[in-house]
């Protein structure tokens, strides 16, 4: 998570390799591509635009260019060579990265600065990040460890901001000075972009174009077909009921109502289509001594939609920006399960997210202040419909998978200054007020089977953070950081009420009278940029109050183990990221990574009441990474060769024992992976790359998932813009 600085800028020049956040389309027939340099800009940190650099802690950016020179499959799969980030896989399109030892709810997604996190996310990895299309994105910003301040109620891992493409815009031409300049033209463009993966057995098409006049107003439409067939896997061949459809669109206009006030209208939408959990199922492949369920049927569909408008003003005087946002968005999931007896049922989640957000900042003789407000609101119907073995409709249950008739309501307001002491050193101080309120209409009884409940509840919190960054030399080649920040998560819907499968052979029924959890994350680092050299290290420490942790509760529940909820994890979690770039040459570049974690958390090893210390659940166990690049003087071409490397990951906490569907017996195996990869521009508008992941096709699993990773996978992209 340390890539520091200007990320592989010497070898990024054309804007087919720029690995910035900065927006670079092409330009239109006839017109030759600038050469571009900008730095990397990361917005979800600071809330502001501010340089990758500059940050008081660890960063990452991964660019629109990046994310396709990679060919990346899905959101999840952009982070997997990230140090520090584990990409756990509970099936192919259901992807949950692991930020820091934490996952699930435990990391907070934003779109443009607006949550995707919604108050029914469960613990442990999900699928919702998977419903974000990497294609549509202009760059991705992750954070580990420090947005609750910021950002608020489940940004404790890390914060992830994505940010969506939007018109390109050409400035309007100068005039002579001696009479008014011409009227800004029309400017249009566009790229077409397809990829093919013979591992995957997949097709990705992606199309959008954009049209615009320079501050005045601006439209871009997007869309992407997604057909992933069934995985091949090394050493186990085809995975069946590994494949799914997914139609995604995305829209943007944005109109300068005058210089300083600009009007922005964007919508997205995703769906996916029989997203199998196939190591529920029967069609499940063991491996190392893994177990498969007994369903018949286990899939999911999952529609999202986002709309918001959002108003940017930059008036000078006390307030240097301001910006307000609306927002609306669904999020419906259905999930079909036939059993072992052809007992079938449907359940699902639609929720509606109203959110409201405003948002200043100010450069003042004691510092630059960011602060502001944000509301947002869920409205949760939850169902659950049973069938029989003949497909007639036999009845309902109280709830879904989360209590019916719900309504969950997160308020923060907070405040951020940086102050520059001087002498190259920067103080960043910030906090935040959240209050949190959950009203369930209907929910089963944990305690006396068949009887309806209501909860309400509500919490209130405060959390502060503080940073100090110093640059060691006048030239801001080598920076040095540390900062200590605090962590707050509301119970959520999820946590008072599911009722729901948990891991393998568990049942999750709801736990009313939870209190917030807590955390303390600590960090330091270094970064440094040369003419020649980019790196990072980070070293972090998250101290861990009242986490809520499955506890079994001694009852069989239609065969399955019943487990509730408890504020009982008081724990830890410290490690270390590393990275590095290295330009041997005006053409080779030498690049590597390293990551390690340890931590332990109390837990219930046992059917006993009492909690005891035992490792953190999927810790990332020690990964590396190392390759080289060359690109070709002329910038036409380049070629890359990598590998990567995993330990085995054998510390285990009672319920990855348990998880026999996706962890072997004492731990999953390591390995070593390599991928090749090459890049021709064949022209200024059109790009093909070339990869083989996994070259020497391996037969491996990524810790905590449900399927093993393809075995050789050739991936082919290319990339037409005009």
């Amino acid at each position: 998570m340390i890539i520091m600085g200007i990320t592989a800028m010497k070898r990024h020049r054309l804007p087919v390799f720029l690995l910035c956040a900065a927006t670079a389309h092409a330009a239109p027939p006839g017109v030759a591509d600038p050469v571009v340099i900008l730095p990397d800009v990361i917005v979800s940190a600071t809330r502001t635009e501010t340089s990758l650099f500059t940050v008081p802690y660890a960063a990452k950016v991964i660019g629109r260019l990046e994310l396709e020179e990679r060919g990346v499959k899905s959101l999840p799969d952009a982070l997997k060579e990230v140090p520090g980030v584990l990409v756990q896989k509970t099936s192919a399109g259901q992807g949950s990265p692991f930020i820091r030892g934490y996952t699930g709810f435990r990391n907070l997604a934003l779109i443009d600065g607006i949550r995707l996190n919604n108050s029914t996310y469960r613990d442990g990895p999900n699928q919702y990040w998977n419903t974000i299309d990497p294609y549509s994105l202009e760059a991705i910003e992750l954070v580990p460890g420090q947005g609750s301040v910021l950002y608020g109620s489940d940004a404790i891992g890390g914060t992830l901001n994505v940010r969506p493409k939007g018109p390109d815009y050409r400035p309007a031409a100068p005039g002579d000075g001696k009479s008014p300049p011409p009227a800004p033209e029309m400017y249009t463009g566009g790229q077409v972009y397809t990829r093919y993966a013979s591992g995957e057995d997949s097709w990705q098409a992606r199309t959008e174009a954009y049209a615009s006049v320079d501050k005045s107003w601006g439209i871009f439409l997007g869309a992407t077909l997604k057909d992933f067939g069934d995985l091949r896997a090394a050493g186990l061949g085809r995975l069946p009921k590994t494949g799914y459809e997914e139609y995604d669109f995305d829209a943007r206009a944005e109109y300068w109502l005058n210089d300083a006030l600009k009007f922005t209208l964007a919508h997205q939408q995703v769906h996916q289509d029989n997203v199998w959990r196939t190591h529920r199922t029967i069609y499940g492949v063991p491996w190392e001594g893994t177990t498969v369920g007994n369903d018949k049927r286990h899939v999911f569909d999952q529609d999202r939609q986002l709309t918001y408008a959002r108003l940017d003003g930059t008036p000078g005087g006390a307030v240097d920006t301001w910006q307000f946002t609306l927002s609306r968005q669904t999020a419906d999931e259905v999930r079909d399960r036939i059993r072992s007896n052809n007992l079938r049922d449907f359940e699902g989640v639609d929720v509606t997210t109203y959110g409201a957000a405003l948002q200043f900042t100010s450069s003042t003789s004691i510092g630059r202040f960011t602060y502001g407000v944000d509301y947002y609101q869920d409205s949760v119907d939850s169902y659950h419909d049973d069938y029989n073995a003949s497909g007639v409709y036999t009845g309902s249950a109280i709830q879904g998978p989360v209590g019916d008739d719900a309504t969950y309501d997160l308020f923060g307001a907070y405040l951020q200054d940086a102050i520059d002491l001087g002498h190259r050193t920067e103080l960043t101080i910030g906090a935040r007020y959240t209050y949190a309120a959950a009203d369930i209409g209907r929910a089963a009884d944990p305690v006396v089977k068949g009887n309806i409940i209501s909860i309400e509840e509500d919490w209130q919190n405060v959390v502060g953070s503080l940073r100090l960054s110093h640059d060691l030399d006048p030239d801001a080649r080598f920076k040095v950081y540390g900062g200590i920040a605090q962590g707050f998560r509301a119970p959520n819907l999820s946590d008072l009420s599911r009722l729901d499968v948990a891991r393998s052979g568990e049942l999750e029924t709801g736990a009313p009278g939870l209190d917030p959890e807590k955390f303390i994350n600590y960090e330091i680092g270094l970064k440094t940029r040369t003419d020649s050299f980019r790196g990072g290290l980070a070293v972090f420490y998250s101290d861990i109050t009242d986490m809520i942790v499955r506890a079994p509760t001694g009852n069989i529940v239609n065969g399955l183990k019943e487990v509730t909820k408890r504020n009982a994890g008081n724990g830890y979690i410290y490690g270390l990221e590393l990275s590095a770039e290295y330009d041997l040459s005006p053409n080779w570049t030498a690049f590597g990574g390293f990551a390690w974690q340890y931590g332990n958390v109390d837990g219930y090893p046992t059917s006993s009441p009492v909690a005891v210390e035992e490792p953190v659940s999927r810790l990332l166990p020690a990964t590396g990474r190392a390759g080289v690049r060359y690109t070709a003087t002329s910038r036409k071409w380049w070629l890359e060769g990598s590998f990567d490397a995993a330990d085995r990951a054998d510390r285990l906490s009672s319920g990855d024992i348990a998880d026999t569907q996706r962890i072997p017996p004492g731990g999953t195996p390591g390995y070593v992976t390599v991928t090749a990869r090459a890049g021709w521009n064949v022209t200024d508008h059109f790009t093909i790359t070339a990869a083989v992941e996994n070259l020497t096709d391996e037969e491996y699993r990524i810790h905590g998932s449900g399927q093993n990773e393809p075995g050789a996978n050739a991936i082919v992209t290319a990339s037409l813009r005009f």
